[in-house]
């Protein structure tokens, strides 16, 4: 049987993956009789080992910033992409089993540039608690939640952690920009599947306190870090951190090199007390949490101006929902080189209102696409948000603007963009297998994005699933 390929056709049924079909077809050989190749036709499990090599294809191949690819195909080698082509390319040059898809398309695991997984059974904790109410304010959603979170012990909220991740990779998210909170979740992040960059989370103003924190996590970061997940810093908000701890966040990445996540300018609240100590925040949360005595005069700034006073805006700096920011605090983001990861989900959720998409996109800020929590969102996919923001920012954003922005641009905003999201050769093979594509290539990347469904996922080169097994 010499000359012979490989190749495993994968069988769904009712979304569940039944098999792979080995047909071996002498496409180099001439020599094998019929009877011969039909007798070598049968169904077997392939496994997608890290050792193992093999070539994935399928009707077509989307990736950022090269064009859709008809019978694209990649090659899997030791977890990573080792060649890119089409399907008959790679079959004459590399003797390896061949995974098809046909009817489906191949594209990048999904970056979700913003994240706290740890959050992923809010709904339940709210219900057994009793809090069956949804906050239409900003301050109270807020107390809601410190309110539910008080009490839980860590085996639950690494549970809810654990099944974020879950829910990230079955639909097709492979890296997360994530916010830690519990920082005894860093060990199980590494442990996973999922790569990306965690954020270790920074809050206080008690100078003496916040500088231990501040330490610690610095310390963390440089334990924790790894290939897949990468270590960073998280400086919650303008309105949860001292300003006179700012500077010491500013030394601390940039002597540690780790690259910052902020919350800022998600709501009208967080503005009106950042500007002159005004507001629900002010008044409700503050007290709410003791810390009245750390209300400030009046700063006449907004949060984007704090962070720059602070020396906090880098080109390393990610920024999240900068829903309220004005033509001013855009200048000095594109001047900095910030990115920007929009969530207009939870936005809608905490009626927080929309980001300016389009001053964003005049700016040249480049853009990345969250979910946020389930605390303030209704799921952790990519793709509902996806559809969502087609449809909530029709005239700013294009099908081709958000899939950038959920593969390279969100890869690109966690500084993972060398190893994660696209499709290029050295680059980790972390990718996805989408059905219900319809037919031709004319407006084949929207109805992927609109219509699509996710029927496989790999992580470096293991078919998610197969690892748990």
């Amino acid at each position: 049987m010499s000359g012979a390929v490989f190749r495993w056709t994968s069988c769904r049924r009712h979304g569940k993956i039944q098999g792979y079909r080995l047909l071996l077809s002498a496409n180099l050989s001439t020599n094998m009789n019929p009877a011969t190749k039909a007798a070598t036709v049968k169904t077997m499990a392939l496994s997608t080992a890290p050792n193992v090599s093999y070539i994935a294809s399928a009707s077509w191949m989307l990736s950022p910033e090269a064009p859709p690819r008809a019978g694209g195909a990649i090659l899997v080698r030791e977890g990573r992409i080792a060649a890119v082509g089409t399907l008959d390319e790679l079959r004459r040059e590399h003797f390896v089993p061949v995974i098809d898809h046909p009817g489906c398309a191949i594209l990048p695991g999904f970056i979700n540039a913003h994240t706290h997984l740890e959050l992923t059974h809010f709904p339940s904790w709210r219900l057994r608690n009793h809090v069956e109410y949804h906050p239409r304010r900003f301050v109270d959603w807020i107390i809601q939640l410190i309110k539910v979170k008080r009490g839980l012990q860590p085996e639950e909220i690494q549970a809810s952690a654990r099944e974020g991740i879950r829910m990230c990779l079955e639909s097709g998210t492979t890296a997360v920009g994530e916010i830690v909170t519990a920082r005894s979740l860093a060990a199980m992040y590494q442990s996973s599947p999922l790569a990306g960059r965690m954020y270790l989370e920074l809050v206080g103003h008690d100078p003496v306190r916040f500088r231990a924190s501040l330490l610690e996590a610095v310390d963390l970061a440089h334990v924790s870090a790894s290939d897949a997940f990468k270590a960073g810093l998280s400086p919650h908000a303008t309105y949860t951190i001292g300003e006179d701890n700012l500077p010491l966040i500013r030394d601390a990445a940039l002597s540690a090199q780790l690259p910052l996540a902020i919350h800022c300018s998600e709501s009208s609240e967080e503005t009106d007390f950042i500007f002159d100590t005004s507001g629900q925040l002010a008044e409700t949360f503050y007290p709410f949490v003791g810390w009245e005595r750390y209300l400030t005069p009046p700063r006449r700034c907004s949060s984007t101006e704090l962070l720059d006073r602070a020396g906090l805006l880098t080109a390393s700096t990610l920024l999240i929902h900068c829903v309220q920011i004005t033509r001013a605090d855009a200048e000095i983001l594109t001047q900095r080189r910030v990115r920007v990861a929009l969530c207009p989900r939870s936005n809608e959720r905490l009626d927080v209102g929309r980001a300016p998409v389009a001053l964003l996109r005049k700016m040249g800020i480049p853009l990345a696409l969250g979910t946020d929590s389930l605390a303030s969102n209704d799921s952790l996919s990519l793709w509902d948000e996806i559809r969502f923001t087609l449809d909530t920012f029709a005239d700013d954003l294009s099908p081709a603007d958000l899939f950038q922005m959920v593969t390279l641009g969100g890869a690109t905003a966690l500084g993972i963009d060398r190893d994660q999201g696209s499709l290029e050769v050295g680059k980790r093979a972390d990718f996805q297998v989408v059905g219900r594509i319809g037919d031709g290539e004319q407006g084949l990347l929207e109805r992927v994005l609109r219509l699509g469904g996710v029927e496989d996922v790999y992580v470096a080169g293991v078919r998610y699933g197969e690892s748990q097994a």
